[in-house]
């Protein structure tokens, strides 16, 4: 048939019967029936249909076609003043009026009228609420009481009371117990019985102790303690349990494992916190680095590549606890170089070396005015006394001291003997230490990491105060180490009396031959501890 300016198409009836015909063929040909004529004529009857567009087509593309010659949103920054550009504005102004049409309305939404309410509508609204916990959370109404309801003339007491209290710092044991409500008597006996097993000043501040207080024998009197247990030590649990009028105490001894710990790791960018990172506990460290300083220098000795090694004394009880003791062994590393191994013996404690030898101690001492100071930090000097630029703030200021680079976390030494007259935040020093060594002369130690005296604490010549860091305005690890005579800085290495005169001393002492085949049998069995054992 001819349709009007299409072509020819088929109409609708024959069409209809085209595609039963196209789908009866196909099922033949993919059944493998008809051959090669039945495809032939399945591929021609699909051609004629696909290539005959319907009426509903023609029309949409007529419709898109008008539509697309159509440009209603035009670009406003450019052809500016033309038709077209007007055309797009008036558009745009169209669907703003659009927009705005549709603007909520702000007036007031009636409610419901206000109404006076009297007390017991108010009661009625209250027992509908559900009230906050604060306020006892009911809800609900409540039953009024009647004539069967008769008042109690009192309140019967629990027969026995538990709580729980904790040691206070500064605390004692028996003031504890009577806040807790347990009786003077009772009190000052229980503190008697557990002194007589454990020193009541070793028992820790926070220990919490379980309370349990029986029945009062008469109105207004404390209640007896009836039992009362707690932890007293690492390996040590203590009981008292009332039998009749007396107070009996119970030891019960926690299995405790005692074996040694080790830990190994890489220097990297720092010792201290490559130790940290390893999982040492903080004491271990500041004893290893103690101990190693006394023997190599922390800041020239030690390259990234070395490997630490510690071992420390720990503790593990049955119940699960970990406790980290002294430190027994101190080694590291050195690739190329000769290894440093010490271990701890004898009762001082003192370390040897892995050939019986004490360690080297190379002390670097100065004289000022009279006052013989060691060095306070085992590093070099970095910067020295008097006018400088800043390295953070930028422009030239009075540097008033020495600055020593050393790695994070060395122990800091006390120059001379004297008090801490100041410890704590200061400033542009960071953590800061200051010494009074009487006679008018001072030291000032600047940047630790960590602070290890206490404002008023007399120190020693060569005593740890501190351990380096980077704190307040400073760009790396290092000690800015002052020293002030009559309140004012002076440099250091030109002291107008005496001036500085370093001398090097070294302590070295041999372990007694008896003792030295134990010693080494001692070393090898610290060397055969499997790291994280």
């Amino acid at each position: 048939m001819q349709g009007k300016g299409h072509g020819p198409r088929l109409a609708k009836g024959p069409r209809r019967k085209g595609r039963w015909l196209l789908f009866t063929v196909r099922d033949q040909v993919e059944n493998g029936q008809g051959g090669p004529v039945a495809a032939a004529a399945a591929l021609s009857l699909d051609l004629a249909l696909r290539e005959e567009p319907s009426r509903v087509v023609a029309w949409k593309r007529r419709i898109a076609s008008r539509f697309e010659r159509l440009d209603l949103a035009r670009d406003l920054g450019a052809d500016i003043g033309s038709l077209h550009w007007f055309r797009g504005l008036g558009t745009m102004l169209g669907l703003g009026v659009a927009a705005l049409s549709f603007w909520p309305d702000l007036t007031a939404v009636e409610a419901a009228t206000m109404r006076d309410a009297d007390s017991g509508v108010r009661d009625e609204y209250r027992s509908q609420m559900i009230m906050p916990l604060g306020l006892g959370g009911d809800s609900g109404r409540r039953m009024g009481a009647t004539a069967l309801v008769r008042p109690l003339a009192g309140v019967p007491e629990r027969p026995t009371l538990r709580l729980t209290a904790t040691l206070a710092q500064g605390d004692s044991f028996g003031r504890m117990l009577q806040r807790a409500g347990v009786g003077a008597g009772d009190a000052a006996r229980a503190s008697e019985l557990i002194a007589g097993a454990v020193p009541l000043g070793q028992i820790a501040p926070g220990t919490r102790v379980d309370i349990t207080l029986g029945a009062r024998g008469a109105d207004g009197a404390a209640r007896p303690l009836a039992k009362l247990d707690f932890r007293a030590g690492f390996d040590l649990e203590l009981g008292l349990e009332r039998h009749g009028d007396a107070l009996v105490l119970e030891k019960r001894p926690i299995a405790v494992s005692v074996a040694p710990l080790r830990i190994q790791g890489t220097v990297g960018a720092g010792l201290y916190r490559a130790a940290r990172a390893a999982g040492a506990p903080v004491k271990a460290i500041q004893d290893y680095l103690r101990t190693l300083g006394g023997h190599v220098s922390l800041a020239g000795d030690v390259a990234p590549t070395d490997r630490f090694d510690m071992i420390v004394a720990y503790k593990r009880s049955a119940a699960g606890e970990g406790q980290v003791g002294d430190l027994l062994y101190a080694g590291l590393d050195r690739g190329g170089r000769p290894a440093v191994e010490l271990m701890r013996w004898g009762k001082s404690g003192r370390f040897y070396e892995a050939s019986g030898l004490g360690a080297a101690q190379r002390t670097v001492e100065v004289t000022t005015g009279g006052v013989r100071m060691a060095s306070p930090v085992n590093g070099r000097m970095t910067s020295g006394y008097g006018l400088r630029r800043h390295p953070i703030l930028g422009y030239a200021r009075m540097h008033a001291g020495i600055d020593f680079g050393a790695a994070w976390g060395s122990p800091i030494f006390a120059t001379a003997d004297g008090v801490v007259s100041y410890a704590g935040r200061h400033g542009g020093h960071g953590n800061y230490v200051r010494l009074d060594h009487g006679g008018g002369l001072g030291t000032g130690y600047g940047h630790m990491s960590r602070i290890a005296v206490a404002p008023g604490a007399h120190v020693r010549a060569g005593q740890v105060i501190g351990y380096v860091g980077s704190t307040g305005l400073s760009t790396g690890p290092h000690l800015h180490y002052e020293v002030y005579r009559g309140g004012r800085t002076v440099n250091p290495l030109s002291m107008p009396m005496g001036g500085f005169t370093t001398t090097t001393t070294v302590a070295v002492s041999r372990i007694d031959s008896k003792e030295l085949s134990a010693f080494k049998a001692r070393l090898a069995e610290l060397r055969a501890v499997r790291p994280g054992a």
